[in-house]
């Protein structure tokens, strides 16, 4: 693991780590005529809603507590949902800081017309922050991961955050820049 600095207020985390396979989880969802967009199949955000579900399970089953949505990242669509299709969700912690957690999630479809295995459809990286009772942010136990699938995906959420944390940066720094020359955003 990584050293990583402390927000503000936050002591640092001796919680006991915990495996990758501790929270894991899938739902699971029957699309319906309900959830299609203008051209028949599933519209996006629906898909958006169950990935948002299965990793707020997630992160909350992994800190033990609350958990809210920070950022998503990466949401890719790879191949349209249509009614009657069994949307399967599948999520995991694939990396914790001190008080924020990257979930990754795979959307996979069973047509409910072929025998063919599931296809996956989808995926997404989700960050959450752990939260206290009044909405400040509370440490959450380091991830431990447990297979080379684990281990690669963490890493692979090392870049992603420090990526995020880069470009946050960066914009701030712009913003900063143009109000000091007086330009309008």
């Amino acid at each position: 693991m990584t050293d990583q600095a402390s927000p503000v207020g936050l002591q640092p985390s001796r919680l006991e780590g915990k495996p990758t396979s501790a929270s894991r989880t899938t739902l699971s969802h029957i699309m319906t005529g309900s959830d299609t967009n203008l051209l028949g199949t599933v519209h996006g955000g629906v898909i958006m809603k169950l990935v948002d579900d299965a990793a707020g399970a997630v992160a909350g089953r992994h800190s033990g507590g609350p958990a809210v949505t920070a950022s998503m990242d990466e949401m890719v669509f790879l191949e349209p949902v249509r009614v009657g299709d069994l949307v399967h969700v599948k999520a995991q912690v694939n990396w914790t800081g001190r008080s924020s957690m990257e979930v990754g999630v795979r959307v996979l479809a069973e047509r409910w017309n072929e025998s063919t295995p599931a296809t996956q459809v989808g995926s997404a990286y989700l960050v959450f922050a752990a939260v206290d009772a009044d909405g400040k942010p509370r440490p959450v136990p380091p991830v431990i991961p447990e297979t080379e699938r684990d281990q690669r995906r963490y890493q692979e959420a090392q870049i992603r955050r420090t990526h995020r944390l880069a470009r946050r940066r960066a914009i701030k720094e712009l913003r900063e820049k143009r109000a000091a020359e007086g330009m309008e955003d």
